[in-house]
């Protein structure tokens, strides 16, 4: 870069003083300011373009890591569960071949057992105290509100 000492910027101003003159120096170093600003910012666009373009690179970089670690733990996860689905299937092998012929026992797993259902009410709630406890020792079984139970229990009318 150019380096600009105190005493050149002092040089180039006088000589710029004569040559263009006082009243036209103004706007000249306005023009020049905008020129600047405008060649900077130009500069500074052109490094973040190249910063964006070398993080753009780094990242397609990264990506192609990543992609090759998670198709190696596939490859790796999927070689040992074919390993132990063999080993698996050697081991389920190996006893039913060794079996005695008059042993009896059919080779292959038991069917699971069936469902059955349990023949319960759900929806039914049920206390923990049983109903004919509850008959015999005189406890409500449906609760009521008072007016009912007024009702319920109030003696007949004597008819006249």
């Amino acid at each position: 870069m150019i380096d600009f000492g105190f005493d050149k910027i002092a040089l180039i101003g006088a000589v710029a003083l004569i040559v263009i003159g006082p009243e036209k120096l103004p706007r000249v170093a306005r023009t020049v300011g905008h020129l600047i600003g405008k060649a900077q910012r130009y500069v500074a666009d052109v490094k973040a373009e190249v910063n964006r373009s070398i993080e753009l690179e780094e990242l397609k970089k990264m990506k192609t890591q990543f992609e090759d670690a998670a198709r190696n733990v596939e490859q790796t996860v999927s070689s040992e569960i074919n390993q132990t689905r063999s080993d698996l299937d050697s081991a389920w092998q190996q006893p039913t071949t060794n079996l005695p012929p008059d042993s009896g026992q059919h080779e292959g797993p038991t069917p699971p057992p069936q469902y059955r259902h349990p023949k319960k009410n759900w929806r039914l709630k049920r206390g923990a105290m049983p109903q004919w406890y509850k008959q015999r020792n005189g406890i409500r079984a449906k609760a009521q509100s008072g007016a009912a139970r007024v009702a319920r229990y109030r003696p007949p009318r004597a008819s006249a």
